[in-house]
């Protein structure tokens, strides 16, 4: 078999989030001589297992990159977030290094495209897929080019090394095959874990050891979900099982909240920083994305029904809209935010913080 059959039988698809076949992708590549994009950016809070792979399997992660590229090296582009250690340790071998800024939607795909080509690392409208080739907003010609995650090129290496029955022999038959998954926030072992799907999650989590009382989880970062850590532990780690909770495997990150802070106030950090890295280039980011987080802060400050209304009406306009999905992204995540910790907002209208005590009713109702 080729390379593209070798992907197809293993099923390997996307790690860094989208969980598109990777067969697809490689083979569109090679029909149209696509350069190669590696996203080696670790752009989701949290996220590390980019920075794992550089740092713990760099050569099979070149020889990935060469298998999608056919040898040619000029080919290569290696995206990494600017000044860090993964885009040191990528400039050390020799690659050719594309440093972004330290921004959310940097590492989007088209944001690399743009980035690649001279263009602001910032998202472009695909009018179709950029493997293709194509033009963005000016009308300038985009170079046929594909973007692969990190670990879904070194896998890459591996089905090429070790077979589709070795991938295969790992993970569920929906979604076959090793995988990375970062644990971090409230635990005593933070860091990167080889896995698979199908594992249960209360296994991943007893391996980082969790902070006692630990409530409540983030699955996949910005553009997942928060999870009551007592279901998520019930569940296997599947899209199938965390479809429950509202979530999927996704980028593979699992934040544990710590249990000695307002999880109301946690997201109040993870939405305020999504209204501060919007590309700010399309109406859904630009305000779509603020509208959200102060909806929220208007919630957490003043939980009446008007406050719940507004946050649910601000985010259900952000589905399936602007040049990425980073604003559908967060809307979902502020909405399964408002679903889970209803009883901690009732809390708070009766004037008591589950978390952190009493507090004034006046203030807060």
């Amino acid at each position: 078999m080729n390379l593209v059959e070798q992907l197809h039988a293993a099923g390997l698809t996307g790690r860094g989030g989208a969980a598109f076949s990777t067969g697809v992708k490689v083979r569109a590549a090679h029909d149209h001589g696509a350069h190669l994009v590696v996203n080696a950016c670790d752009g989701e809070i949290g996220a590390a297992k980019d920075a794992h792979v550089v740092e713990h399997h760099l050569e099979e992660l070149l020889r990935g990159a060469s298998l999608v590229a056919h040898g040619r090296r000029r080919s290569i582009l290696f995206a990494a977030h600017r000044g860090s250690r993964t885009a040191a340790l990528l400039a050390a071998t020799g690659a050719d290094v594309l440093e972004v800024p330290d921004r959310y939607v940097s590492s989007e795909e088209t944001s690399l495209v743009s980035a690649a080509y001279g263009g602001l690392a910032r998202p472009m409208t695909k009018r179709r897929p950029f493997v293709m080739g194509g033009r963005d907003a000016d009308g300038r010609r985009v170079p046929a080019t594909v973007v692969l995650n990190a670990e879904t090129v070194w896998r890459i290496a591996q089905v090429e090394a070790y077979g589709p029955t070795w991938f295969r022999s790992y993970g569920t038959e929906a979604e076959p095959g090793p995988r990375l998954v970062t644990l971090t926030g409230a635990v005593s072992w933070p860091g990167v874990l080889e896995t698979q799907a199908g594992v249960p999650v209360a296994d991943l989590l007893a391996a980082a050891e969790p902070a006692a009382g630990a409530e409540y989880l983030v699955v996949g970062g910005l553009g997942g979900v928060v999870a009551p850590a007592a279901e998520a532990r019930r569940l296997r780690w599947t899209s199938e099982d965390l479809s429950r909770v509202g979530g999927s495997l996704g980028p593979g990150i699992i934040d544990v909240l710590d249990p000695g802070r307002c999880p109301l106030h946690v997201v109040t950090s993870y939405l305020r920083y999504a209204a501060g890295e919007t590309a700010g280039q399309c109406g859904p980011c630009m305000f779509g994305v603020p509208a959200v987080a102060a909806a929220w802060d208007r919630l957490v400050e003043t939980p009446t029904r008007q406050a719940v209304h507004d946050l649910r009406t601000h985010a259900g306009l952000l589905a399936n809209r602007g040049a990425c999905r980073f604003p559908d992204g967060v809307g979902r995540f502020a909405a399964s935010a408002l679903r889970v910790l209803e009883p901690h907002l009732a809390a708070h209208v009766a004037g008591t913080c589950p978390t952190e005590g009493a507090m004034s009713r006046a203030h807060h109702v």
